[in-house]
């Protein structure tokens, strides 16, 4: 049998932290260090020092690599932020989109962790210590160490301050007076360490009745408290703590302290169900192993409380459960209702948080403890080790879908992987899912009387599974909640033709039905949404005299204007690099005075109530607004508190927020949403009308809905008054059958990007040639549409050009039958032009 020492792993293959080099590097495994895969690590890469993954453990080193020419890896930052089974998820990621595996770990960890990091020195003995007997360098390092407040400092700063420093640490290491640790770089990321007081002695000898309270203090919480809450609930000062420390008292140790958003509110209890939730919870409980389940539920029909109900026995049993949703502007209201319900067992991640929070967060989610977590869909990689179940709420929404940077994956397509990889159900909540999900949940449309109730589709489907396909074997559940909470009804949409109006004499952005409702709502002291399409003021800046219109340097489109106040001077904004300069007052081309503003706006939407309905208190709700961290939350409060009687905002009032004292929704020039160059854009129009009206009478007074538009004929907007959702995605599916665009077909977009025009274009048409000829090769029966330029030429600079790919539905998604030739592509490129690879894109402007 052979020794121990020679079984152990000696190597380490790992991926590092730099760009352009995607390939397996490996290092040999210091004595004495434990390393496994998914460890952080630190490592030399040519003459510096950067972040690594462990990938594998090997005994032997390269066949082509002698073993005195491995380095040795530099030390182990930390320990394996991966839970069992999530590396197959990430190269998964990396395979079906076509990234790098390096690229799919960046977006799945936090932030700052595999950037280089830095060594710092730290003094582990606190008693006195004997320094004659050290060396110089020694005797200095210690010397230094004892004289910052923490204790330690960077490795670099002490070679700095002292000559044969490497010398005098292998001394002190060898005699355990100081330990090398590592830490990120950025600061925020940074485990935060803070003092805590810990209770020793209550009846110490010699103290003060102040001293004896603040010890009661201590006691009361448990004999443990940060620094900062026991001189805040102690009333007490830092000084009078440390005497009490010297008595033998206390002890005052620098710990970390985990940066978890924490928020009190008050318990309640799960709801009285309807009977259709009932029979949904029913089949959700009923689930065993890995199935997808369509919650297809009217809004206002209860499926948070579904949701709540099917994850609380998931607790019980040990598990934890991943809920997400499209918007962060979401998390705090569905947070809030789960914290109600599961108290501090719920925890938020989303990329609002501060890279400290996420950090903290991340590694709080490795323990085994159930727990709730919510967030956006970089939650999806979320490193629950016993996950139970899945909740995708508002499913259809394309929040989800992340353009860049790549990978450009769809969190409901890795939530699919998640749960198979887990064994777990995955829910799709929405009350307009997408096509996708439709017909993956109901392949047969529902005519007229079906859709109500429980369906099972459990056959076998081979879907989506990229060059790494595996077969799914989900069973697929529909479920419909198809009446509101209480048997409250739907409001009823009301269609106003703006043209009536303009004939009539009425110029103004209201129409004559609006302004009624608006004077009725103040007057009746009730509540609405006004939802419009976009923030600022105008969309774009005009001379009337020349016809000039201001457009950004760096972008393709015009600037937005923007009026924050009338104590602010106007600025113009572009909304896709966020360039900003002041609004001229004369135009730059003809010095005509007549430069104006035109279009409407959420900041001009406010300007015009305030003149026309000075009554009326307003909040304006966009993504402007929003910026500060816990405006979202902030915003809402107001509004539900009663402090405004209006809710001015964009498409983040449509993503199922839940305000039961709305009775007024209102939408302006709904014609913006359906007028797009985009095969979806008759879905989304319908999904996002009907999911702004459903804010409206979901309380106990009846709500009403005022749709004005230019074209009240669009069957989209009679489909949306008359609430036939399903009607109208039977239509638009038809039309997607004789195209092959999806669900039926499969897309894959390819966009080439570049400082130069010419440049670019080249790039184009040699990728366009190389697909071209791959496809005649693998006689595959692919169509390559383009190239030809994007719709916005050119965004932040970059001259962008695309095709697009149109995969038949005989190849059923599966990428593997026809190999994208990637590496042919790339080299069609040359440093300063970009190839970005988009599966299953959401958009194609």
């Amino acid at each position: 049998m052979e020794p121990e020492s020679e079984l152990m792993p000696s190597y380490v293959e790992v991926l590092v932290d730099c760009p352009g080099h995607t390939g397996l590097l490996t290092y040999r495994v210091p004595a004495g260090v434990a390393i496994a895969p998914g460890d952080i690590l630190s490592v030399d890469f040519g003459a510096r020092q950067v972040g690594a993954i462990a990938v594998r453990l090997t005994a032997t080193p390269p066949p082509d690599l002698a073993p005195e020419q491995i380095r040795e890896v530099a030390e182990a930052v930390s320990d394996s932020l991966f839970p069992p089974g999530y590396w197959a998820l990430l190269e998964r990621v990396a395979d079906y989109y076509y990234t790098p595996l390096m690229t799919a770990i960046r977006v799945a960890l936090p932030p700052g962790l595999l950037q280089r990091s830095q060594r710092r020195v730290r003094l582990l003995r606190s008693e006195m210590l004997d320094l004659k007997t050290l060396s110089v360098p020694a005797r200095q390092i210690v010397q230094s160490l004892q004289g910052s407040a923490t204790r330690d400092y960077a490795w670099s700063y002490i070679q700095q301050r002292v000559e044969g420093a490497a010398k005098g640490l292998r001394e002190l290491k060898q005699l355990g007076w100081v330990e090398m640790t590592l830490q990120p770089p950025a600061h925020s990321t940074q485990p935060k360490r803070q003092q805590k007081v810990t209770l020793l002695n209550q009846d110490g000898e010699d103290l003060t009745p102040r001293q004896r309270e603040i010890l009661a203090v201590l006691a009361h919480n448990g004999g443990e408290l940060w620094l900062q809450d026991l001189l805040k609930y102690g009333k007490t000062t830092a000084p009078t703590l440390q005497k009490i420390a010297q008595a033998g008292c206390v002890a005052i140790t620098l710990e970390e302290r985990l940066r978890l958003e924490e928020r009190a509110v008050s318990r309640d209890r799960p709801l009285t169900l309807t009977a259709d939730q009932q029979a949904a919870l029913a089949a959700i409980r009923g689930l065993s192993g890995c199935a997808t389940v369509l919650l297809h539920g009217v809004t206002g029909s209860g499926k948070t409380e579904v949701y709540l109900q099917a994850i609380a026995p998931i607790l019980k049993q040990g598990k934890s459960a991943l809920v997400l949703v499209p918007e962060i502007g979401l998390t705090p209201q569905l947070t809030d209702r789960f914290r109600a319900r599961f108290g501090s067992r719920v925890r938020v991640y989303h990329s609002a948080l501060s890279d400290g929070e996420r950090y903290d967060t991340w590694r709080y989610l490795l323990n085994k403890e159930p727990q709730v977590v919510i967030g956006t869909r970089s939650a999806v990689f979320a490193p629950l080790p016993n996950l139970g179940a899945i909740v995708l709420d508002e499913e259809h929404d394309s929040g989800y879908k992340q353009e860049q940077p790549a990978p450009c994956y769809h969190a409901r397509t890795v939530a699919g992987w998640r749960s198979q990889l887990s064994d777990c159900p995955l829910i799709l909540g929405s009350a307009t899912p997408s096509l996708e999900t439709y017909t993956l949940h109901y392949p047969t449309p529902p005519t007229s009387g079906q859709g109500k109730g429980i369906t099972s589709l459990d056959s076998p489907l081979v879907k989506g599974g990229g060059r790494a396909a595996m077969q799914d074997v989900r069973q697929r559940y529909y479920l419909s909640l198809p009446q509101r909470v209480q048997s409250r009804p739907l409001p009823p949409i009301t269609v106003v033709d703006m043209r009536q109006e303009l004939q009539n004499g009425n110029r103004s952005m209201f129409g004559q039905t609006l302004q009624k409702a608006l004077r009725e709502m103040k007057a009746q002291q009730q509540q609405g949404i006004l939802f419009v399409q976009r923030r600022g003021h105008s969309t774009f800046v005009s001379c009337r005299s020349c016809g000039y219109v201001m457009d950004c340097p760096n972008c393709s489109v015009s600037l937005t204007y923007h009026h924050e106040s009338p104590q602010r001077n106007p600025f113009l904004r572009c909304h896709y690099c966020n360039f900003i300069q002041q609004q001229p007052k004369d135009c730059p081309a003809c010095t005509s005075p007549y430069f104006r503003f035109f279009g409407t706006g959420t900041q001009r939407v406010i300007e015009t109530l305030n003149r026309e309905f000075p009554e009326l208190r307003l909040l304006r709700f966009d993504s402007d607004t929003t910026r500060r961290k816990g405006a979202h939350r902030d915003l809402l409060q107001q509004f539900a508190e009663g402090e405004a009687d209006l809710l001015v905002g964009t498409q983040m009032l449509t993503k199922g927020i839940d305000l039961p004292q709305v009775q007024l929704v209102a939408v302006l020039a709904a014609d913006g949403l359906l007028n797009l160059p985009d095969f979806r854009a008759s879905e989304r129009a319908v999904q996002t009308l009907l999911q702004v009206a459903g804010r409206a009478g979901r309380g106990e007074t009846p709500g009403q809905v005022i749709l004005q538009t230019y074209c009240p004929e669009t069957p989209a907007i009679g489909a949306v008054q008359r609430y036939e959702f399903q009607a109208c995605m039977d239509a638009e599916l038809r039309l997607r059958a004789e195209l092959n665009y999806p669900p039926y077909g499969q897309l894959i977009s390819l966009r080439i990007s570049g400082p130069e025009m010419e440049t670019v274009e080249k790039a184009a048409d040699r990728i366009a040639a190389v697909l071209k000829a791959a496809i005649n090769r693998d006689s595959a029966t692919v169509e390559v549409l383009g190239p030809a330029p994007a719709n916005i030429l050119r965004v932040a600079g970059r001259f962008r050009w695309q095709l697009l790919l149109k995969l038949p539905p005989n190849l059923e998604g599966n990428l593997h039958q026809w190999k994208l030739p990637i590496q042919e592509m790339h080299d069609c490129c040359n440093r300063h032009t970009r190839l970005t690879i988009d599966v299953d894109p959401l958009s194609l402007l």
